[in-house]
């Protein structure tokens, strides 16, 4: 399998059309159909529907599997080229960073705005996702680096511990009861309808914290990353367990933050993979990280 066959197939995923993906490739209708014809035969299986004199096509459930395993190879494919087209006084190439939402990013920010004014041929690539997308891509070496809110298994993975902490809380509307206590305490949480975050991890967490089970709350939905989550609060679906620093509550703002107690912290900390060698780019970004990080201690 050959990956600029995988890019001709990608090609006519996309444009679900071999006619229109044969023009952005710049290759003849005919040359496509015949490569898609033995992609299909190499791998034994139909990829596409094929419509009229092959006009329009949809994937078939082998197609989209196809699919989304050859944007992960294509993808890795050009990252790993990138990784060898630089020279040693103007570095090029590309760095890939995955996080989920916290306010220490800030910190991984200014290493780039930095690093960016002796390097401008430096791109970097953010991917939002909790700390079970980023693991996985990380894992698959998709990405360079990644950012987690622990708890997180360390074990096969060299790391950074940032110098700030998350604090855990409620995100609820201003007009919510619990809105005029200063904390929010373990027995509070009985009753009112969550929203939670996804990750197996996390759940384990505030189970510890409140002393008994998370799954005897209400739960009531959860989510991946905050933002939309907060939407479903603004308009008084729920609160959200999550932490603070990601919601802005100024100005006409419908929500507010209301912390633990007792207080729930957590570190936040970029790791990368241990038998996964960096890049000349990815390299250079970890020294000054580190560079950043002696400032900060």
């Amino acid at each position: 399998m050959e990956i600029r066959v995988l890019k001709y197939f990608l090609a006519v995923a996309q444009e679900e059309s071999i006619s229109k993906a044969a023009e952005s490739l710049h290759i003849t209708q005919p040359t496509l159909s015949r490569q898609l014809m033995d992609l299909e035969n190499e791998l034994k299986t139909k990829l596409f529907i094929r419509g009229k004199r092959n006009k329009n096509v949809t994937l078939t459930d082998e197609g989209k599997l196809l699919k989304a395993r050859a944007q992960e190879i294509v993808e890795l494919a050009n990252k790993t080229e990138a990784e060898f087209i630089f020279d040693d006084k103007n570095i090029t190439g590309d760095i890939y960073i995955g996080g989920g939402e916290t306010d220490a990013m800030r910190i991984v920010a200014k290493v780039i705005k930095n690093l960016s004014k002796a390097q401008p041929g430096i791109k970097y690539h953010l991917y939002s996702g909790n700390g079970e997308d980023v693991t996985e891509k990380l894992n698959k070496g998709l990405l360079d680096f990644g950012i987690f809110i622990e708890p997180v298994d360390k074990k096969e993975y060299g790391f950074i511990q940032l110098p700030q902490n998350d604090k855990w809380g409620i995100l609820m509307r201003k007009d919510s009861p619990l809105a005029a206590k200063e904390y929010i305490e373990p027995n509070d949480l009985r009753e009112i309808p969550i929203l939670s975050s996804r990750q197996f991890l996390v759940r384990n967490l505030i189970s510890g914290w409140l002393g008994y089970d998370f799954e005897n709350l209400n739960i009531v939905g959860s989510y991946n990353l905050l933002y939309n989550a907060s939407i479903m609060v603004d308009e008084g679906f729920g609160q959200a367990i999550c932490i603070d620093k990601l919601i802005n509550f100024t100005g006409e703002s419908n929500l507010c933050f209301k912390p633990f107690k007792p207080t729930l912290e957590v570190g936040i900390l970029i790791a990368w993979k241990k038998n996964q060698p960096l890049s000349k780019c990815a390299k250079l970004f970890l020294q000054k990280l580190q560079q950043e990080m002696s400032t900060l201690t």
